[in-house]
């Protein structure tokens, strides 16, 4: 028995210790203006607009992504569209790139679980970040 709880506790010791939590599931934009769902997409993590909440500031449950550069892009419906892409561990957190609809741009971005369970996402050009909090959905 002694020797069995001495494997276990090597085996859990080997864990790293500086592995990144998994992200996966469902949560709130930090307006709560929206749920993200994130998951695998192959060998990486995304996230996509799962349903919306709020209505946009035009008044519209049903927005576009008006601010998009690329013209013809600037139609295609905000519900269902990828906005975290490319995520692999890094350490303890989640690198990849977010895309703000609300700017109509794509940013460096990093994610880490909070001990709390919130999911904190940053967003950089450069050394301008910005960290908003996503709750999980119920």
């Amino acid at each position: 028995m002694i020797r069995k709880a001495v494997v276990v506790a090597l085996a859990v010791a080997a864990i790293p210790a500086s592995a990144a939590v998994p992200v996966n599931g469902r949560w709130y934009t930090d307006g709560q203006d929206s749920i993200v769902e994130i998951g695998q997409c192959g060998a990486v993590v995304c996230g996509k607009v799962a349903k919306i909440l709020k209505p946009n500031p035009q008044g519209s449950m049903n927005p576009v992504d008006s601010n998009n550069p690329d013209p013809k892009l600037r139609g295609r419906p905000i519900l269902g569209m990828q906005l975290l892409s490319g995520f692999k561990v890094s350490g303890k957190e989640w690198v990849g790139s977010i895309y703000d609809p609300r700017r109509g741009k794509t940013f460096k971005s990093t994610m880490v679980k909070l001990a709390n369970g919130n999911l904190k996402v940053k967003g950089c050009v450069a050394f301008f970040c910005q960290s908003v909090i996503f709750t999980p959905a119920k």
